[in-house]
């Protein structure tokens, strides 16, 4: 599995300053960058332009919380989407509401409006708890299990994470 962390010399961990991500990036994109090997072999050209997609794919990466909490997780061993899917029923209830309730806004701007903020604010609820999570499991021995457990919680609130986001795309969908 590529790291994205890796790839752009930051620390492997969920919670990433913004500015030294964007720093990371930037640095490592200028040194990379089609412009500056035009001059040279199409190898040479062709290896930038392999370099800088790369480059572009760890930063758009690790810079949505979701999409870097699922990378980090795939790089812990934790359990993927398709291996943990159950989700505890009151969850799916609420979220079979919240379908029910944006059914109802379609049509109507302020309830739209209402919907996105609060699907907003529940999605960054989830990604709160997350970073919690990760942050419990930074000092957690590799053979404990306690950090079975917290990789499954992670990969839980992933899945309910990725609900909420399916509901504010099928929201903004529908605008």
């Amino acid at each position: 599995m590529t790291d994205y962390f890796h790839r752009l010399g930051l620390p492997r961990r969920f919670a990433v300053d913004a500015a030294d991500l964007e720093r990371a990036y930037l640095a490592r994109s200028r040194a990379v960058h089609p412009d500056y090997h035009l001059a040279g072999s199409s190898a040479d050209l062709n290896a930038s332009l392999d370099l800088s997609a790369a480059l572009n794919e760890a930063y758009n990466n690790l810079r949505d919380p979701f999409l870097r909490a699922e990378h980090l997780l795939g790089l812990m061993g934790g359990p993927s989407a398709a291996e943990q899917k159950q989700m505890p029923p009151a969850f799916l209830a609420e979220m079979l509401d919240a379908r029910e309730e944006l059914e109802a806004a379609r049509g109507s701007p302020t309830k739209t409006e209402q919907l996105e903020q609060a699907f907003g604010s529940r999605l960054a609820g989830v990604l709160d708890d997350v970073a919690a999570a990760f942050g419990r499991l930074e000092p957690v021995a590799a053979d404990s299990p306690e950090r079975v457990n917290l990789l499954a919680r992670i990969r839980g609130l992933l899945n309910a994470a990725r609900y909420i986001r399916g509901l504010i795309r099928d929201l903004n969908a529908e605008q």
